[in-house]
């Protein structure tokens, strides 16, 4: 008399779950024609030589270099979370200092345009 035995795993038989995928935060085709219209002129007068994009969980950030080698003068966050409270986006000076925020893009980057005035004394 033989006896057979089947094993069986059981974990192979359950359905898996899919990993979740990793979500992150990024500029949309809008937002990047804004933005590089923007850097675009402030490399035509010299004043903005490099910039970058980082796609966090988060946030995303366009961040100005005024040399390739240096911390950013400027960086612009876009934060979905913060949309309905103060904006969604953000401008920030190298030191970290949020100069405006808001919901639109252009009249948040229109601080930057802004030339100081002259006063006498």
């Amino acid at each position: 008399m033989s006896i057979q035995s089947n094993i069986v795993s059981l974990h192979s038989s359950y359905p898996q779950k899919a990993p979740k995928p990793v979500e992150q935060v990024s500029f949309n085709r809008r937002d990047i024609d804004t933005l590089m219209q923007f850097y675009s002129k402030r490399v035509g007068t010299g004043e903005w030589r490099d910039y970058a994009m980082d796609m966090l969980k988060d946030s995303a950030v366009f961040s100005v270099f005024k040399r390739a080698s240096e911390v950013p003068i400027y960086t612009v966050h876009k934060t979905p979370k913060l949309a309905n409270r103060q904006g969604e986006w953000s401008l920030l000076n190298a030191n970290g200092l949020i100069l405006k925020r808001g919901k639109d893009l252009k009249q948040v980057l229109k601080v930057l345009d802004k030339k100081p005035k002259l006063t006498s004394s």
